[in-house]
Parts: C-alpha cells; structure tokens; sequence
C-alpha cells in the first residue's frame, strides 16, 4: 500500500488547532484552517492503521473464518467532543496529538472465547514490534454503561530507517458478535433520537434499558454481567421487559430500519476497498461513495470535504470506513444501514422467556 498524506505540521500546530476547534469564538478562518490541520494529523496515520487491519484480518480468520475485521479514522465530531471532555471537576486536558483512538480497526469473532483467545494468543503473547501503551478488558470488566469489548494501543514502529509515521497511535478492538450487535444497537438508537447513548449521556431510561441488555448478553456468554443490574435471569429478563414497552423499542427500531433509503447500487461496487458513508438522519438517507485502493487518498479528501460541509448539524453523520467487501461493510457498520434485526432477534426471545 501506497503510504499517502505525510505530515506537513508541527505536533505543536497541531494540538493548537485542537484548542481552536474547541473555542466558538473563534472565526470561520480559524476554525477552517484548524480543520485542514485536523485532516491532515487524522490522514497521517492512514498508512500505519492498514498495517495493523492487515495482520488483525491474518490472524482473526486462521482461527475464525466467520472473522470480521474493519477500519476507520475518527469523525471529527467525535475527536472535538473527546477533546473537551472533563474528568471529574478537572479542566479538559487532552491534547489532539495526545489522543489514542484516531484511528482504529476492529474484529468481530464469532462468540467470546474465540475473541479472548485472539487477544492472548496475538496481543499479549504475540510478536508485535510495535509498543503496547494501553489495554483495557472491558469483557472481564465491563463499562458501567453496559459496553464490553477489548480495546489495545500501539504505537507504530518501523525499524526501516527514520519512518514519519513511527510514534502514530493505533488502537485496535476485539470484540464478539453479540456484544457487537449491542454495541450497534445503542448507536443506531443515538442517531435517531440524537442522544449521545454511547457516551452514557443519553436519556436515563434508554440507559438503564442497554445497560440491562448488555447484562443479558453477558448471561449469554458466560461473561461478568453490569453492576446494578439484577443477577437472576427472570428478574433480568422482567425488567428488560418492562423498559421495553415505556420505551417502546421494538416498534421503533423496525420503523427506523424500513425507512431507511439506500441511494447507490451497492452491487456496482465490488472492486471497492473505501467507503464513505453519510446518513442524514431526517430525510432519512444513506448515500454511500465507494473507491478502489488507488483512490484512498481522493476518499481521505472527500471525507475531509464531507466533514466541512455539515460542520455543527448533528442531523448528520459522515465516516469513511475500509472494507474488503459490501458485504463486510454492512456487517461491520450495521448501524449506518440501520440493521438492527439480530439485536430484536435476541430481544424479542427474552420477552416471551418468562410471564410476570
């Protein structure tokens, strides 16, 4: 793979367009240079992330045909949001070249144990060059907010002389399929009612509901279940049940699924390698732009462009995602086509297990 998109500025440059982005004063000017900043740090490590998506898809199907694998850059929404965060009564801190999760790839296994023993086998025990700078088990110790996945971050090494993209931060996600199908849940329920679920600040009844959800899941896969939710199946399954029909969750995720409007012919697209999709969450349409390998760096300046263009409105959604097919593209991103069937699958199963 072609390595596209050297830095052209400073670390120091580059944390100052961060502050800029994160202050409203600022003019339209400054926020656009910032933004140009911004592209240009997140397209860097373009070329380091596909190395590390290349051996994750190696080494997660010699063990799990039915593996999984994606990439993705970070949304600049999201690095914004991540850059103001406070912890605690602390001032936000993060610095934008600071930051672990710019860019990313991430493997669905086929259930739990195939995606822990991925992670010893490859990631603890594994031959990696690149320096592990942080891991969190959120399997073994799940969010509070009901998320469960394995998170890791390197950072990128090459021993071939003085390389630009040594130091650049790449984390990688290992997760199951069931706790992939929550995790796709909650997002697709934050873009329709445009809460932030999947940062805990969404409405507590939708909470409360996912954080009962994961706790089933967990059930399911033999895993440590959420704290506050009820150990026992039945008062488990009850609860559930009772979230379900305040929030009415069922009628909605099938109305939000049948609405959806596909733009593009997907079929035409399968000698693509990139895709750029938007969701406009009030007309109700996904428009997808695909590219070959060789248009990576035309993809990267699409998304940049896309990313300018709906700057503010959170009625949008824009990210740019690397696939090997259509098809692995729709089971990566279900929340973008809004494929939330296997979620109601398991859900509708738990309602009808147990009578109050």
């Amino acid at each position: 793979m072609k390595q596209i998109n050297p830095l052209k500025f400073s670390k120091t440059k580059t944390n100052y367009a961060g502050v800029i982005l994160c202050n409203n004063n600022n003019s339209e000017e400054d926020k656009n240079n910032a933004l140009a900043i911004l592209s240009n740090w997140r397209a860097a490590h373009s070329y380091p992330m596909h190395i590390f998506k290349k051996r994750l898809k190696r080494v997660s199907e010699k063990m799990d045909k039915n593996a999984l694998s994606a990439q993705r850059l970070k949304r600049v929404p999201s690095i914004i949001k991540k850059l103001h965060r406070k912890y605690g009564s602390n001032k936000a801190t993060m610095k934008l070249t600071q930051m672990q999760d710019i860019a990313g790839c991430r493997v669905v296994m086929s259930n739990v144990q195939l995606a822990k023993t991925l992670y010893q086998d490859h990631y603890i025990k594994g031959d990696l060059k690149h320096k592990k700078v942080n891991e969190k088990d959120y399997i073994s110790n799940p969010k509070e907010d009901g998320y469960r996945s394995i998170h890791l971050i390197y950072r990128y090494y090459s021993d071939k002389g003085k390389d630009i993209y040594n130091d650049l931060l790449i984390e990688v996600q290992i997760r199951s399929k069931l706790q992939h199908i929550w995790a796709t849940a909650v997002e697709t329920v934050g873009f329709f009612t445009g809460q932030a679920i999947k940062s805990n600040e969404g409405e507590k009844e939708w909470n409360i509901f996912f954080k009962l959800m994961s706790s089933a899941f967990a059930k399911l896969e033999n895993c440590p279940t959420i704290s506050n939710t009820p150990d026992n199946e039945k008062e488990l399954y009850l609860l559930i049940k009772k979230k379900e029909k305040e929030l009415n969750v069922i009628t909605k995720m099938e109305k939000w699924t049948k609405s959806i409007k596909l733009f593009d012919d997907l079929r035409n697209k399968k000698n693509s390698h990139f895709f750029l999709l938007e969701l406009d969450t009030i007309q109700e349409k996904l428009i997808i732009s695909a590219y070959s390998k060789r248009q990576e760096e035309k993809a990267i300046r699409d998304y940049a462009n896309a990313e300018k263009r709906i700057y503010g409105r959170k009625e949008y959604d824009v990210v740019l995602v690397g696939a090997d097919t259509i098809s692995d593209l729709k089971k990566a991103y279900p929340n973008y086509f809004l494929d939330t069937k296997e979620f109601l699958k398991y859900l509708n199963k738990m309602l009808n297990k147990y009578s109050e």
